[in-house]
């Protein structure tokens, strides 16, 4: 098969889509896979390795079929062999073109479980670093291609796959549906009231698990230095939670701005809320791409974000980098930022060009490597 998008009169054909799961982020992964195709004679089969059946996954999953096979992590341990011997019924099952496998686990058992070509899509850094994982990618080079979802995770997958041509390891950034997400957005006000927090307040937002590589060390060290040059009643808005929590309220308390700062805890489909934020700001140091940054820019609001991994990539110049680690030099954005606001239809103009599904469809279907 040629990547050249198929023309209406080529026999219908189904494309196997491979996930690991459909914990956390990667609930839209199937979706934003699945929509390449639309338009187009294939028909996708979606089939998730691990996680109960859900006929919501199953109706978010944008697919004409949906599989779970509904493994325990523990039963994906080791050689796999249960899994690979369901992969290669369901392979069998009808005429695939190709598979798509998301993440290590899930390509190693399309490749054993069937002779489809496979494209595998990689969402983390350091997946080929393991010497076993390299020979196994190796050994298997001549039908299978490889996507990261940022130029950073590509860069990363052929540093580790040096005699890979570039052309077998490409980037692929990952997107959002730009209106669903904004027409799921609830206004500044209400958003704020929501998530209690003052309607004439300024507030800084950040998302994600309390976690070393998200660094909300800094965030907080950044926020309390900058916090006298802000206007007055300014909060600083965490939203998540993880094993960081009672380190991170303390480390507030300790700079003394506990008051102004609110740990708002896991909030269920928290992207509605957005627009309670004035700016948002992401200090992660080890961030493949960062979907919580297209998230923001869909709801409009201004973007900050540590100088790191892929999410240079996703700002790039229509919202502030910062050096990573360095408190001063967030003050001094948040600073800029409350003086001075970015203007929100830079970045929205950037999500249509770049992190849209009809931007990741023309990219998608210019790749020629399938047929190399």
């Amino acid at each position: 098969m040629t990547a050249s998008e198929p023309t209406a009169s080529q026999a219908q054909r189904w494309v196997l889509q491979f996930c690991h799961g459909y914990d956390g982020p990667f609930l839209d992964c199937a979706r934003q896979y699945a929509v390449l195709f639309e338009g187009t004679p294939y028909k996708v089969c979606t089939v998730y390795l691990t996680g109960a059946p859900s006929a919501e996954v199953e109706r978010g999953s944008a697919s004409d079929e949906v599989i779970f096979l509904d493994y325990s992590s523990a039963q994906v341990r080791g050689l796999k062999l249960a899994a690979i011997r369901d992969f290669r019924r369901i392979a069998a099952s009808r005429d695939f073109a190709l598979c798509i496998a998301h993440r290590f686990k899930p390509i190693y058992v399309a490749l054993l479980g069937s002779d489809l070509p496979v494209i595998g899509v990689h969402h983390a850094f350091g997946d080929y670093k393991r010497r076993s994982r390299q020979l196994f990618a190796n050994f298997f080079r001549k039908r299978l291609a490889l996507l990261g979802v940022s130029n950073a995770v590509r860069d990363d997958m052929r540093a580790c796959l040096p005699d890979w041509s570039a052309e077998r390891i490409e980037t692929l950034y990952n997107r959002i549906d730009v209106e669903a997400v904004q027409a799921e957005q609830v206004s500044r006000e209400q958003a704020r009231e929501r998530l209690d927090l003052p309607q004439g307040a300024w507030v800084v937002g950040n998302v994600g698990r309390l976690h070393p590589d998200k660094d909300q060390a800094t965030l907080i060290r950044g926020f309390a230095q900058a916090l006298p040059q802000l206007p007055d009643g300014s909060l600083l808005a965490i939203m998540g939670t993880g094993r960081l929590e009672s380190a991170l309220r303390a480390l507030a308390l300790e700079l003394g701005v506990s008051e102004s700062v609110r740990f708002l805890g896991q909030v269920a489909n928290g992207r509605r809320y957005f627009k309670a934020f004035d700016v948002f700001a992401l200090t992660s140091d080890h961030e493949p791409f960062g979907m919580v940054l297209l998230e923001a820019m869909a709801a409009g609001v201004p973007v900050i974000c540590s100088d790191c991994g892929g999410g240079r990539e996703v700002v790039d110049g229509e919202g502030l980098l910062v050096a990573f680690g360095q408190p001063a030099a967030l003050a001094g954005a948040l600073r800029d930022c409350s003086l001075s606001p970015l203007d929100p239809s830079l970045p929205a103009r950037r999500l249509s060009l770049c992190f849209s599904d009809q931007a990741a469809r023309v990219r998608f279907w210019a790749f020629d490597w399938l047929s190399q």
